[in-house]
């Protein structure tokens, strides 16, 4: 009888949790959002080819475009310097075991020196752009990624920041002028 009873207490209390569960009341936005310079009013010079243009002058490689929704995504990557990677830190002394002609010894080296090795503190910087030419209205996003050198991801942030979005505008318009 206790065995039936603690089944359905258990049945009870996973009914009263599955009560809590509530869906979120908005959906999840870029944090920070993005600077009031990452959108502007669709000009001429705005169309999805001067976009496409003006990404690839900047160093970025199209990834994708979609004429329908009017939007172009692109990246581009660099090798930057990890300046939070772990350094080898000094070593002084260490023992030491060896042998030569038949016979084996140890001792107590003295000395300093770094372990490590060239190209630990390279990290592979990723940016990714996202821009969409609506019908009024141009709007841009960015985030960029840290990678260390054995691949993982180190950093990650949004970068819609009034200075990238403010050049990115200025080729476009410098884009469009000499066209």
């Amino acid at each position: 009888m206790t065995g039936g009873y603690g089944k359905v207490l258990g049945v009870i209390g996973c009914l009263m949790l599955a009560g809590c569960q509530t869906t979120p009341n908005r959906m999840p936005e870029a944090e920070p959002l993005p600077a009031a310079a990452c959108q502007w009013p669709v000009t001429e010079q705005t169309g999805l080819v001067q976009v496409v243009g003006a990404l690839e002058r900047r160093g970025f490689l199209v990834r994708d475009t979609d004429t329908a929704l009017g939007v172009v995504s692109a990246e581009r990557a660099r090798r930057v310097l990890y300046h939070n990677a772990v350094s080898p830190r000094p070593r002084l002394g260490g023992f030491l075991f060896g042998g030569s002609g038949g016979h084996v010894s140890s001792g107590i080296g003295l000395g300093v020196g770094f372990g490590g090795g060239p190209g630990y503190d390279e990290a592979t910087r990723l940016e990714r752009v996202s821009v969409q030419v609506g019908k009024q209205q141009v709007t841009v996003s960015r985030d960029i990624q840290l990678f260390d050198w054995r691949g993982q991801q180190v950093e990650s942030r949004t970068a819609s920041d009034p200075r990238f979005c403010q050049t990115l505008r200025d080729t476009l318009v410098g884009e469009g002028s000499s066209s």
